[in-house]
């Protein structure tokens, strides 16, 4: 169960309108960046109509926030928050202020656009350990669901209205406009971290003696994983991950294969709607109080829609509302998340552990897309026609037309994906992580006491 609310400490904001300033600006920024993105994926794709090409810039973006995140987030840590996201808005202003010099000065070349994406996915690094471990300092305990999920729907929304803007800006004035356009979104997120106060945010200040970046890095792991409740939680996350990751890397292939590009893209929308709406459904509940076991039960729902539910879809209908509910409960878990991380890990570490939840997340994305290309054209894809292997079981429910092999993969992965959360459920120390694990706060106001009733002995 959640702790109850206590009263604010004097100086500690007590609504989201602090952070609503802060959610405005990020959230200009996201679809700024989204558009951008979209625009750079076109250009990668006219300069050579190559698959490679664009998986290549996918790779630029994501690498850089898997491998850099436990390195930013002991930065972070190190820094004042305020601080840590304006240079992460900063860098991506200079990134995107240099793009759009090269490009007036018509000196802009491919090869630019993946360093620039790599930089990008940098700054990213940054600023995701930097927002989730400012945001305790901008409302109280009991509002961080709330906040969690108007952060999460906003970057769901960034994923519809980003590359819907980046269409129009790059079709009516072309590229240059485009990066202005991001420019000027930066400008705006810097402008909302500057106006607000954050409370309490200083670093902490040395135990001991200082240590080296990388050396500091590898303790958000060590964190995670010498903690019982954040340890098996983070395993059964990075599992249900992967599987997941495994699920919707296919999704593009497998609806382009049954039908065409418009179905596609109303499958897309469909999942950044969901976002959304998981956002807002979060800022207006908060959550389940007892998180631990709502967060198994939302990642039970995910696979039976997003996966499960998928693979028994027959049309852009059926998968546009699968999708819809896997979104929806996807935000609605991973917010939960960010709120346990953010109650149970004392704020001077907050950076750190954010950076190796995120590299631990994206790690899998690579990893998962790679494997499920590959066995869908190799193995399962001709199992399926052949009514072989798995499919002299799975033939009789998906059948052997085009596609089948790949819903027998979101059957399985779903499969997989259940088990893992029923796994989750049956464990105490996720279950009942509320009760196994003391809230930060709660424990160091603990600690107090006791030095308290200890120096009372002593007098």
């Amino acid at each position: 169960m959640t702790a109850t609310p206590t009263d604010p400490s004097p100086g500690r904001f007590t609504g989201l309108g602090p952070l609503m300033l802060v959610w405005s600006g990020q959230a200009v920024s996201l679809v700024g960046s989204a558009a951008v993105r979209f625009a750079f994926v076109v250009d990668v794709w006219s300069s050579g109509e190559r698959a490679s090409a664009v998986t290549a810039l996918s790779l630029c973006a994501l690498l850089p926030q898997a491998l850099l995140s436990p390195i930013a987030g002991a930065i972070v840590d190190r820094m004042r928050k305020r601080s840590a996201l304006q240079l992460a808005d900063a860098g991506g202003l200079l990134v995107v202020g240099c793009l759009a010099l090269l490009h007036y000065l018509g000196l802009l070349h491919s090869w630019q656009i993946y360093v620039a994406t790599a930089l990008l996915g940098a700054c990213a690094a940054f600023q995701l350990p930097a927002l989730a471990s400012a945001v305790p300092l901008l409302v109280r305990k009991d509002q961080l669901g709330r906040a969690n999920g108007l952060l999460s729907g906003a970057k769901s929304a960034a994923s519809i209205g980003g590359p819907a803007l980046g269409g129009i800006l790059l079709t009516l004035f072309g590229i240059g406009p485009t990066l202005l356009a991001d420019l000027a979104s930066y400008v705006l997120a810097l402008i909302g971290v500057r106006l607000v106060r954050l409370t309490g945010d200083r670093p902490a200040p040395p135990t001991g003696p200082r240590r080296g970046i990388t050396a500091e890095a590898g303790e958000g792991l060590r964190y995670l994983f010498r903690t019982p409740g954040l340890r098996d939680l983070i395993v059964n996350f990075c599992v249900v991950n992967l599987v997941m990751v495994f699920g919707f890397a296919l999704i593009q292939p497998m609806v382009l294969l049954r039908a065409d590009s418009a179905a596609l893209a109303t499958v897309n929308t469909a999942i950044g709607v969901g976002g959304v709406a998981g956002g807002l459904l979060m800022a207006a509940w908060g959550g389940p109080r007892d998180r631990g076991r709502g967060m198994m039960l939302g990642v039970i729902g995910m696979c039976l829609s997003a996966l499960v539910g998928m693979a028994f879809a027959g049309g852009v209908v059926g998968w546009s509302v699968a999708v819809l509910i896997g979104a929806l409960l996807m935000t609605v878990v991973n917010s939960q998340m960010n709120a346990v991380v953010q109650t149970k890990v004392p704020q001077e570490w907050q950076g750190r552990v954010f950076g190796a939840v995120m590299c631990l997340g994206y790690i899998s994305v690579p990893l998962a897309t790679a494997l499920s290309g590959p066995l869908a054209d190799h193995v399962f894809e001709p199992q399926a026609a052949h009514g072989t292997g798995l499919f002299t079981v799975l033939g009789p429910l998906f059948g052997d037309r085009p596609g089948s092999g790949m819903a027998g993969m979101f059957f399985l992965a779903g499969l997989a994906g259940i088990g893992v959360s029923l796994w989750g459920l049956a464990s105490r120390n996720i279950r009942e992580i509320d009760l196994v694990m003391p809230d930060a706060d709660d424990d160091a106001q603990g600690v107090r006491e006791h030095e308290g009733v200890r120096d009372e002995v002593r007098a």
